[in-house]
């Protein structure tokens, strides 16, 4: 480990990295894209941390993942041409097959043999998303997020898909820091935040809340997400919110009183855009309950769109306006009291990778790229 790297210790045994100049750990399974955004016979280019990735679906077989430029003159392969099972370089129709090996040069002498090819990722499709897993490929047969609710009949899923200008982390706070409900106070009226529990362990952080309504009117499109309050006969005598970080992902999930059943499922994952992880993806589903008369939820639906809509921007806004304060700043200069994310920011830091100053790709033997931030940081 390298001097600028190792991590520092105050004296009561906190991890004093930056967190805002940490990186996301590539060894998970991350989202880059919507299934409905890669059509059959085509590809479709992303990033991950500044480090692009084709998604190619052939006309027969499998969707797969490859480093998104050619061995030849590193142009985009996502600007080729999809054959078969395979990827054609659209310069000069280098091919690749789903391993990333490199099959064919048209104008090659049959006696030569054929260079290197690109690195290939794990890739997965599920939830109407497309994951890859762009870390050590050993370690991509666990960790594979579960989401029973998605397929759970009696649940309408919404797909939340948009780009916020923040670091990951930003988002983990905004989520599960429920204090911040003053941001919402022109949609939501007064609602005073009841934090009840904080539980941790090794790769993750939860909390719990419930709310009480001071002033204003709850919302329609809120009322209709969550539902009406059931008769108290069942377990829970009292609104319940959880929100857990299990790195990297976050959920939240409601409970009304009364209710055994969460009225609302939310799975989100912040995907770093750019190498200095300033941007991210976000990724969500959010799993609503549907109510008890067949058809509802979709005559409902409108009013849930346009208040998750109207909460979504403010979040937005106040996150981007912190990465904002960050860059002028050029550090965390928080003062951060609240228990929750004191754990939460610590999780994020020894779960993470420092980001080094170079963080430009780099080369090994077998001509592959590693990713932007540098395999060499840490063994973590």
């Amino acid at each position: 480990m390298k001097p600028d790297e190792a991590r520092t210790r105050s004296p009561r045994g906190v991890d004093s990295r930056d967190l805002r100049k940490t990186g996301i750990h590539p060894d998970h399974w991350f989202p880059v894209a919507r299934s409905k955004d890669v059509k059959r016979g085509s590809a479709h280019g992303v990033t991950f941390a500044g480090e692009p990735i084709v998604l190619v679906r052939p006309e027969t077989g499998a969707l797969f993942a490859l480093e998104d430029r050619c061995a030849h003159r590193q142009v985009p392969l996502h600007l080729g041409v999809v054959k078969g099972d395979t990827v054609q370089c659209g310069y000069h129709c280098w091919t690749y097959d789903a391993t990333g090996r490199c099959v064919n040069i048209p104008y090659l002498d049959k006696d030569r043999s054929l260079p290197n090819g690109v690195r290939s990722y794990p890739c997965r499709e599920a939830y109407g998303l497309i994951f890859v897993f762009p870390g050590d490929p050993a370690l991509a047969g666990a960790g594979f997020p579960d989401l029973p609710h998605h397929d759970d009949p009696r649940y309408k899923t919404r797909y939340l898909d948009r780009r916020v200008d923040c670091h990951y982390s930003f988002m983990h706070e905004n989520l599960m820091d429920m204090n911040h409900q003053f941001l919402h106070r022109r949609l939501m009226g007064r609602i005073r935040t009841i934090f009840l529990e904080l539980r941790e362990g090794g790769n993750w952080v939860e909390a719990d809340y419930s709310f009480s309504r001071i002033g204003g009117r709850q919302p329609l499109g809120e009322k209709f997400m969550l539902g009406k309050r059931p008769p108290r006969t069942g377990k829970r005598r009292k609104d319940l919110m959880t929100i857990r970080t299990e790195y990297p992902h976050q959920t939240l999930r409601f409970w009304t009183a009364g209710s055994d059943e969460p009225a609302l499922d939310l799975w989100n994952a912040y995907v770093p855009v750019d190498r200095a992880q300033r941007i991210n993806h976000t990724y969500g589903l959010m799993m609503i309950r549907r109510p008890n008369v067949p058809g509802l939820i979709h005559l409902l639906w409108p009013f849930i769109i346009w208040f998750t809509e109207g909460i979504f921007a403010e979040d937005r806004d106040i996150v981007e306006a912190e990465q904002k304060a960050f860059d002028l700043q050029g550090a965390d200069w928080n003062h951060e009291i609240f228990p929750v994310i004191q754990a939460l920011k610590q999780l994020l830091v020894r779960e993470g990778r420092p980001m080094t100053a170079d963080v430009r790709p780099l080369h090994g033997d077998d001509g592959l790229e590693t990713l932007g931030i540098d395999d060499r940081a840490t063994g973590t």
